[in-house]
């Protein structure tokens, strides 16, 4: 597995990661067994970027990495977020941001984790209530304490990163980022450059939709989030997304790969400084979705699939409230 760094503070990980929020939550059943085995064999795959959250569960998916990680932390940089603040129930609060609860968030991270540090700590959502300074700065307490190595934010735009990167350095900004999602590409990219941020591509498959797989809402699990929450699966918006994707098919089958591995390899070539993190619980489709390091795609084909899907050709918002994001 080739490596990447992330920041300009000497954080390593592999060039793919794994998004662990669906094992617990949001996209259908849940199967911690097979969610533990998938997260083990990552492992053995050379996969060492972990990425969970302790809003996903809520809470649960942190302990869920917690257990499969045991015995081989020293194999694994572990990232996870604060600051989409929920109940116990699953109720929502809202987003927090306050110096204290960034310290209480962190504590209670560590300890359904099981682990004494960790790796990568992303602020969530940014709170619009709190300046980013304030937030940014509790963060940096957290490095100082010993209990983070790196910071990183979420969904934040380009003026709020250069702030928050001048209290601390800012090693990643996880922002959803794929084939079709070219939303960061003419503001937040060169701005991570310029500053030597990496990004960290969360939904890279389009939350399923770049796997090929999803043909109409019938093949959406009953329960699954996105039948609600994204607009991009609601029915005419999915038969008009459904047909951009199709035009991945060709470069597919020019490498006897799928349509997931050659949107993989798509994101891994705009710039080695991105890392996508394809979510998914089971073995099968994260060895599918690893295979698709050692996909090298033409500058032909690089250019083809650009055009095939430009930015702003997808139908629908990324969600149903689009108000927490790009702040």
């Amino acid at each position: 597995m080739e490596k990447r760094r992330l920041g300009t503070g000497g954080l390593t990980v592999s060039a793919i990661g794994l998004g662990c929020m669906g094992m617990s939550e949001f996209y259908g059943t849940q199967d911690d067994q097979e969610s533990i085995a998938t997260i083990r064999r990552a492992l053995d795959l050379g996969v060492t970027l972990l990425d969970t959250a302790d809003m996903y569960g809520p809470f649960t998916n942190e302990r869920l990495v917690g257990e499969a990680i045991r015995g081989r932390r020293d194999g694994v940089v572990l990232a996870t977020k604060f600051g989409n603040e929920r109940r116990a129930d699953g109720s929502w609060v809202g987003i927090n941001g306050r110096p204290d609860y960034v310290h209480r968030a962190c504590d209670a991270s560590l300890d359904r984790l099981g682990v004494d540090h960790i790796d990568l700590y992303y602020q969530h959502r940014v709170d619009l209530a709190v300046p980013i300074e304030e937030t940014v700065g509790a963060m940096a307490e957290l490095v100082a304490a010993g209990k983070v190595g790196h910071l990183g934010l979420s969904e934040a735009a380009p003026a709020t990163v250069r702030r928050g990167h001048r209290v601390h350095p800012i090693a990643a900004l996880q922002v959803e980022y794929s084939l079709v999602e070219r939303g960061p590409e003419p503001e937040l990219v060169p701005t991570l450059r310029e500053l030597g941020i990496g990004l960290v591509a969360y939904s890279p498959l389009g939350r399923g939709l770049l796997t090929g797989r999803i043909r109409s809402q019938a093949d959406l699990p009953e329960g699954d989030s996105r039948r609600l929450r994204f607009p991009r699966f609601e029915a005419a918006n999915l038969a008009r997304n459904i047909s951009l994707v199709d035009r991945v098919q060709t470069v597919a089958a020019a490498h006897q790969a799928t349509v997931g591995q050659v949107a993989i390899a798509w994101l891994l070539q705009q710039g080695a400084d991105i890392v996508p993190i394809p979510g998914t619980k089971r073995r099968t489709y994260l060895e599918e979705n690893v295979a698709a390091g050692a996909l090298r795609l033409t500058p032909a084909e690089l250019e083809q699939l650009s055009d095939a899907l430009p930015p702003g050709s997808v139908a629908g918002d990324r969600y149903s409230d689009m108000s927490t994001v790009a702040r």
